[in-house]
């Protein structure tokens, strides 16, 4: 289904530099593969509704609960800077720009 050629028009667009003995084994490797979705493209699954994960899945979360640490101070001690009761950090906007 793939010959040589095709390999090698493959490897110079995506800019590969292939060895002989690497153009005939990815002209082996992806003609099994191309023969393979062959097969795929013969099973009738017209009746299957398209998926994205075999299986289904579900993310397990817990519940998202507020509570206050209980040693702030140990946090703010952490930081590199801090001001007052707050961590000092660098300024990111620039209050001139237009936005």
């Amino acid at each position: 289904m793939i010959d040589r050629e095709q390999v090698k028009k493959v490897a110079l667009l995506a800019r590969l530099e292939l060895t002989t003995e690497e153009e005939e084994k990815f002209t082996t490797q992806l003609g099994s593969i191309l023969d393979y979705i062959e097969q795929l493209n013969e099973v009738d699954v017209s009746d299957v509704a398209p998926t994205t994960r075999a299986i289904d899945t579900s993310n397990v979360t817990r519940r998202d609960d507020l509570q206050p640490y209980p040693d702030r101070d140990a946090i703010l001690e952490g930081a590199p800077e801090q001001e007052g009761d707050f961590f000092k950090v660098p300024k990111i906007l620039n209050s001139n720009e237009e936005g």
